[in-house]
């Protein structure tokens, strides 16, 4: 006598749907395909031949990251589309800051019950980052937990891999006297969300509620991707005269600035050298935000600071505007230590 048994599809494993999603992201993947890329997805592992990739002497640079709570308003509103392009974002922009051109890029993505249509469409702007950025998406993993996740419920996180020439690597040279360009973001980008949530709910308005500072509702504002620096960064850096990077994610410019920065420097950055955006008035308004922690919070309207020496500062702002970025050139490399501001928000 046979005695039926449970299957895995039962316990809340669809391995069938696994498939069937690796098999619709394959077109979007392949569209990624570089130089160097010698694998697709379906393997056990990606192969990548650094040679083929034009380098001679390479130094490998890796980084890791997520969208963090900014997942609970894609969530909540359905709208996925867009954080495909942050979590690329999150983590080739930490690549450039090293001196690195991204090379590949895989991600995880976990959830209690495997939606195709969605996780396709988040894997599809995963793909469009990778795209933007010369970067391959060669693999990654879906993870079906049921029992892990509540019902609608998914995690994301990136791993992307870049390489420089030996002796290129960032940040170099940075001295007094340098000056600080800083690249405007494109809203809120991935950092800061548990905060925006918390005034969002204090104001009473919710994700389909008119956007009070542009158009379209709150959510699809809020939802804005992470802007995607490495084109631009990469020319400004073959073009010489930039001696460090960071992109102003968590800990924002007060906390980022440090980090590339030699021991006996601070900078000074005048806070009326750029127009605050829309969003962060309205965060510090309706949440009663103070300047500071507004600072250390978000990036405030800069998601990437350049560190240039003052004689190629001109040609370089020439460079990054006719690419597309805004620029604004925030202040000076100082004596000192941390970040000194002067001025008013415009």
């Amino acid at each position: 006598m046979t005695k039926n048994g449970l299957t895995y599809a039962e316990a809340g494993v669809d391995i069938d749907a696994g498939n069937d999603l690796v098999n619709r992201i394959k077109p979007a993947a392949e569209k990624t395909m570089r130089p160097g890329t010698m694998a697709g997805l379906g393997g056990f592992g990606a192969l990548f031949d650094l040679k083929a990739a034009g380098f001679s002497d390479p130094i490998l640079v890796a980084a890791t990251d997520g969208v963090g709570t900014k997942l609970k308003i894609a969530i909540e509103t359905g709208e996925v589309g867009g954080i495909g392009i942050d979590l690329v974002a999150m983590c080739v922009n930490d690549l450039v800051c090293q001196g690195a051109e991204p090379l590949f890029f895989l991600d995880y993505f976990a959830t209690g019950a495997l939606d195709v249509g969605q996780a396709a469409t988040i894997v599809g702007g995963i793909a469009e980052g990778c795209l933007r950025s010369g970067c391959a998406l060669v693999g990654g993993e879906t993870a079906e937990m049921p029992g892990m996740y509540a019902a609608g419920d998914f995690d994301l996180a990136g791993f992307a891999v870049g390489a420089m020439e030996r002796g290129t690597g960032l940040p170099a040279e940075v001295r007094e006297g340098d000056v600080l360009l800083g690249l405007a973001s494109d809203g809120v980008h991935s950092n800061g969300y548990s905060l925006v949530r918390k005034v969002v709910e204090l104001s009473g308005l919710g994700w389909e509620s008119p956007c009070p500072w542009g158009e379209g509702t709150l959510g699809s504002q809020l939802l804005t991707p992470t802007r995607l620096y490495v084109m631009p960064a990469l020319e400004a850096i073959r073009a010489g005269g930039v001696h460090a990077l960071a992109h102003i994610t968590g800990g924002g410019l007060t906390e980022n600035l440090p980090r590339i920065l030699p021991e006996g420097l601070g900078v000074e950055i005048d806070l009326s050298s750029w127009q605050k955006p829309g969003v962060f008035g309205w965060l510090s308004e309706t949440g009663g935000v103070a300047e500071a922690e507004m600072l250390k919070a978000f990036n405030c309207g800069i998601g990437m600071v350049m560190v240039v020496d003052r004689a190629s500062a001109p040609d370089l702002i020439s460079l990054l505007q006719k690419t597309g970025e805004g620029v604004s050139v925030l202040g000076t490399v100082t004596s000192g230590k941390g970040v000194r501001y002067t001025g008013q928000w415009s």
